[in-house]
């Protein structure tokens, strides 16, 4: 089974970056004759969002500089930089290396990208923890988020614009708590959430943009299609199972745990969990109020906007849990150590 763990790595840091605009999710947010925008927001919980013209590079670069100077770390220190986005600023190349190149960090830096959605961050840590754990690599970036889409002719009312930064580093005498990881997929439910165009399998054309009815929504071959109930019941299943599993395969009892951080997908689904896993409601954060699902960044953006000012000076116990497309979905255990958590930087649109 998919477990991992790491005892020789540390999350030293984490900040946050979103578009300065705010959108409401009131009136005529979504162009949809069903759009209920009071029994929305009553479901789901998000009342409003950032949303830019701003890509996912745009809000890490200010992100990852007000991080680097909080920690007091230098540019040249960073020797891997991990970018996890669904919407990258090209085709090709890989955002990580614009990234690289607009931070001005070491030409000796590895650079990398990944594709995954909201189980993006989770993923993105493993990814670079592998790369740190040994002590080759001991700094490093992990870099999560969307901005704005290739697709600009809707606006989903569930989805935010953020990226977040968060700050990895080598710890060469064995930590005390490690970090713990449970990893699942479900690889031929790839359809539940995917956008249907644009890839090799069918590739971009002049009717890329035609619109076609669904449920109640117009949509093009270049827009996210999700099946909403398949996803909402693989959710509420997967994420309860996984915490279990994790808890029982590493010997430690869940419930002990200070805070339990999920994906902010929806409001519904997320007390579902909490009811299933018989979680105290105040233990568990949430940031989809203000800001939305956040995709890769929600996790994450939930600790900087919601926990700040609660865990930096002690040691904390947390637990995330976490679904997305693929579908892919896991937990992880962490203690945070002195971690610095950032001010959340608001980021202007670009002219």
């Amino acid at each position: 089974m998919a477990f991992l763990e790491f005892k020789h790595v540390r999350i030293a840091g984490i900040s946050a970056a979103v578009p300065k605009n705010v959108l409401k999710n009131e009136g005529d947010a979504v162009d949809s004759k069903d759009y209920d925008a009071e029994a929305f927001v009553k479901t789901t919980g998000v009342r409003e969002r950032r949303i830019g013209n701003l890509t996912a590079s745009d809000l890490c670069i200010p992100a990852a500089d007000r991080l680097l100077q909080d920690l007091g770390w230098q540019k040249e220190e960073i020797e891997a930089l991990i970018f996890v986005t669904q919407h990258p600023d090209y085709i090709v190349p890989v955002t990580s290396c614009i990234v690289q190149g607009r931070l001005g960090l070491s030409e000796d830096c590895y650079c990398d990208d990944s594709k995954h959605g909201c189980s993006g961050w989770v993923y993105g840590l493993s990814h670079v923890f592998s790369l740190v754990e040994n002590g080759n690599i001991h700094k490093a970036l992990l870099c999560v988020g969307d901005g704005k889409r290739s697709y600009t002719d809707q606006i989903d009312p569930l989805m935010g614009h953020a990226c977040v930064v968060t700050a990895v580093e080598y710890c060469e005498k064995e930590i005390d708590v490690s970090y713990k990881f449970h990893f699942g997929s479900e690889g031929s439910s790839y359809d539940y959430v995917y956008i249907p165009e644009g890839g090799a399998r069918h590739p971009f054309t002049i009717h890329s943009f035609d619109k076609v009815e669904i449920d109640g929504r117009m949509y093009s071959g270049m827009q996210p299609r999700m099946n909403g109930a398949d996803t909402f019941s693989l959710g509420i299943t997967v994420m309860p199972k996984s915490i279990k599993q994790l808890s029982e395969h590493f010997h430690f009892d869940y419930q002990d745990n200070d805070y339990f951080v999920f994906h902010q997908a929806n409001y519904a689904l997320n007390k579902m969990v909490m009811k299933k896993l018989k979680l105290d409601l105040s233990k568990c954060p949430m940031s989809l109020y203000e800001f939305g699902n956040t995709s890769s960044a929600s996790i994450p953006m939930t600790i900087v906007t919601q926990l700040k000012g609660k865990i930096e000076n002690k040691p904390t116990k947390l637990l995330c849990g976490f679904f997305g497309t693929g579908m892919t979905w896991g937990s992880m255990s962490m203690t945070t150590d002195n971690i610095v958590i950032s001010e959340l930087v608001e980021v202007e649109n670009n002219n």
